[in-house]
């Protein structure tokens, strides 16, 4: 749209919203330099992707990232307090990357149990030396 007076275009944008208009203002660098890249490889890109592929997937990678964090945040809104759970809320349909979250959270409490009996065996040395 066009603005008959002066001949400007206005300031209107249709179709975009707050949320859509800041994703595109968005940042890049938010991983480290070479992460996107070699996450990439790891999936089964070429050892030396483009960067322009590589910044893409990283600009995907965050609005993602930013989305679910969102939506998440939307539905803790009731209780006031981000929990663990509401992610697992989000992501219950897609069976992938619930099995991997459920995965990762036991390994973190094995490892915090791990880390725990090692602190309480390095007391126990040092208090018979």
């Amino acid at each position: 749209m066009s603005n008959i007076s002066t001949g400007q275009p206005s300031k209107v944008k249709v179709g975009l919203s707050q949320a859509s208009e800041s994703s595109l203002k968005r940042k890049r660098g938010v991983f480290q330099k070479d992460s996107v890249q070699h996450m990439m490889y790891g999936f089964g890109d070429d050892p030396n992707p483009l960067p322009e592929t590589v910044g893409l997937v990283e600009d995907i990678v965050v609005e993602y990232v930013t989305d679910i964090v969102h939506k998440a945040q939307d539905t803790a809104s009731k209780r006031g307090k981000l929990l663990t759970e509401d992610f697992l809320f989000l992501i219950r349909k897609d069976l992938p990357k619930m099995n991997r979250c459920t995965e990762l959270l036991s390994m973190n409490e094995e490892l915090k149990q791990a880390r725990k009996a090692f602190e309480v065996d390095e007391e126990k040395l040092a208090s018979i030396e």
